[in-house]
């Protein structure tokens, strides 16, 4: 009787002001709006009863508090490398805005001016993917939805640039598995927002 493989929850934080008016939001450290902070709740009632080895949180308080919504908190270790994005000169701004300036602009592709670039992203997926490899058993990870699409690319063995074809909603809930004894990682479910199981 085969083992069966450890897999990876990914977990985006629930609404926040900014994500619903379509702002880049990396380093500013803004709360869930009141709908996020049911989404949260609402994902910790679909997580209900799995066993997590390690859990993970970026330290900004819209993936904190997704956490400890979701019922996670106390488990939880802070793990600076899953903090989003740091979009330099384009916090704050949303893509249509950046794009009526540079019409060829493409995070995923020339990252931020005064910001992280594609690569630097990918590094610190790398780091955060190392770590959760060597846990025994399944790990939850929450966090913003530019790192974890490229974390979902590195799991993949893709360039960091890859996790601009891998749209995440807040509140939502992606798998990160195995398939034949850990020699080929596959996603096994991706951007879930539906009601408890």
């Amino acid at each position: 009787m085969s083992e069966a493989l450890p897999v990876v929850y990914l977990a985006r934080h629930g609404e926040t002001a900014w994500s619903l008016s379509g702002q880049h939001t990396g380093l500013t450290d803004i709360p869930l709006t009141e709908r996020g902070e049911h989404a949260a709740r609402r994902l910790g009632a679909r997580l209900e009863g799995r066993p997590f080895a390690k859990v993970l949180t970026s330290p900004l308080q819209r993936a904190a508090r997704t956490c400890e919504l979701a019922g996670f908190g106390a488990a939880a270790e802070v793990d600076r490398d899953l903090v989003e994005w740091n979009y330099g000169a384009y916090e704050g701004r949303r893509s249509v805005d950046i794009r009526a300036e540079r019409p060829d602009w493409d995070l995923f592709r020339d990252g931020c001016p005064g910001g992280e670039s594609p690569d630097q992203v990918g590094a610190r997926a790398d780091r955060v993917l190392s770590r959760i490899r060597a846990v025994e058993g399944n790990a939850l990870l929450f966090s913003s939805g530019h790192i974890l699409r490229v974390l979902a690319a590195r799991w993949l063995e893709l360039e960091p640039g890859r996790g601009r074809s891998l749209l995440l909603d807040t509140a939502s809930l992606s798998v990160l598995g195995y398939e034949h004894r850990r020699s080929q990682p596959v996603i096994r479910l991706w951007n879930d927002t539906g009601p408890p199981a």
